[in-house]
């Protein structure tokens, strides 16, 4: 990249150096048109000034994208193979000792974990790549939230700490009409992200509750938090909350996106606030028409 905007900048040198010469030789050749060479020369500049702005901001651009769908692949790697060694080591101390029906049957429950968890990566991936082409339709049904809330709440409990860290607190009976994969979804890249976020065996507040004709679906951790000047970018694509030299939390910077994109397809809002003494809530709104 840097030898391409050498020359760009070489040109651009080059182009203004020889509109100033060409402009002298009209001068020489004819004095009384100083007005036009001045004015077309200011008109030229102008809108050559204007169109490398608007290319070089088009080029940054485009090399922060390069960046991070660098660094997206980079944390994909690292994310397939980790779960993947997990699961190799469990399957041969299995095949290689003679554990006891307990010992075989937690190795083989943590390995389910991970699969999860690798289903979980792929389908975020897959969501991602159909939301963006346009491919995904999002087909509604009726399904109970309250369930899959919790559903999800509890698988996801047993990859974090031995004592409780995710508080529920549930209202019961609640329908939703929506896409329940993608809903499915929503709720596990949010509870997730304060699981991931939040200090070893911090708890983590889930709430789902009915008030006023709408839904609210609020995740609160007490994490590191999210700066102000992030909270408008946190749900772009491949966007990650922090330094790349100091981030030590894993992701690749897709669940935010999706959460967003799949809330403005079901006509729900999103809000983002300081929790206190630290971390973030999401809170999640259903109009009273989503159900």
């Amino acid at each position: 990249m840097r030898r391409p905007m050498v020359i760009f900048y070489c040109l651009i040198i080059y182009a203004i150096f020889q509109l100033i010469w060409w402009g002298r030789l009209l001068l020489i050749a004819n004095p009384n048109s100083k007005g036009m060479v001045l004015g077309e020369t200011a008109v030229f500049l102008f809108i050559f000034f204007v169109g490398a702005y608007y290319l070089q901001k088009a080029i940054d651009q485009e090399r922060k994208l390069h960046h991070r769908q660098k660094n997206f692949l980079l944390s994909v790697t690292h994310e397939l193979k980790s779960p993947l060694a997990s699961i190799k080591l469990y399957l041969q101390t299995i095949l290689k000792r003679e554990l006891d029906p307990a010992q075989q049957k937690s190795f083989l429950t943590n390995s389910l974990k991970d699969i999860e968890r690798l289903d979980d990566l792929v389908e975020n991936m897959l969501l991602a790549t159909k939301i963006e082409s346009n491919l995904y339709t999002f087909p509604k049904e009726s399904f109970n939230l309250s369930e899959l809330v919790n559903s999800v709440a509890g698988r996801l409990q047993v990859h974090t700490c031995s004592s409780q860290i995710i508080k529920l607190s549930v209202q019961q009976g609640i329908m939703l009409e929506g896409d329940k994969f993608a809903l499915t979804s929503v709720v596990t890249n949010l509870i997730e992200n304060a699981v991931k976020y939040s200090p070893p065996c911090a708890e983590v507040n889930v709430s789902l509750k009915r008030s006023n004709g709408q839904i609210q679906f609020i995740v609160a951790d007490s994490g590191i938090g999210i700066n102000d000047q992030e909270k408008s970018r946190i749900f772009e694509k491949f966007y990650r909350v922090g330094s790349e030299d100091t981030r030590k939390t894993k992701g690749t910077g897709l669940g935010l996106f999706i959460v967003k994109q799949v809330l403005d397809k079901h006509q729900a809002s999103i809000k983002v606030k300081n929790n206190q003494p630290s971390g973030t809530i999401f809170e999640v709104t259903f109009n009273a028409n989503a159900n």
